[in-house]
């Protein structure tokens, strides 16, 4: 039972370190977006585009360290990993912002935690994070041929 467990965690490993980093990511988000609107003051669209940004970078470092163990140390592909990664974030932002309003508009604008429409935040983040996942596994973090020869 326990080698059981044990060879699914390693093969598994990419997926449970990023659900990992993925939940801390959206803690950050949900955090910052819990703050800026209940002591703060501002409006749910303000503070989920600020959670936002602030998770991008939280993720775009984990991910590259941890999750996807990106080797890329030279300045222009690090950089080229970033756009990337922050143009895959910037589309499933899109779908997050205006997912946000539109799950409000359908029902889900529930105040949860005493945080205005968290119910639609929950729901999104779900959508959100597994989209993440795709674009950084398939397009941002690649891993090359060569890189897996070395492997």
């Amino acid at each position: 039972m326990i080698k059981r467990i044990r060879d699914l965690i390693v093969k598994y490993n990419e997926l449970i370190v990023y659900l990992v980093f993925g939940v801390l990511t959206t803690a950050v988000n949900w955090g910052i977006y819990s703050v800026l609107v209940k002591y703060f003051g501002f409006n749910i669209n303000a503070g989920n585009i600020i959670a936002w940004i602030v998770a991008v970078v939280f993720a775009f470092v984990t991910n590259k360290i941890w999750v996807f163990k990106s080797k890329t140390t030279a300045f222009k592909l690090v950089l080229k990993e970033f756009v990337l990664f922050v143009g895959a974030r910037a589309l499933s932002g899109v779908i997050e912002i205006g997912g946000l309003p539109l799950l409000v508009w359908l029902g889900l604008g529930q105040t949860v935690f005493g945080v205005e429409a968290f119910l639609a935040k929950i729901v999104i983040s779900f959508v959100v994070i597994i989209l993440n996942f795709i674009f950084s596994k398939l397009i941002v973090f690649k891993k090359k041929k060569e890189d897996n020869d070395e492997l």
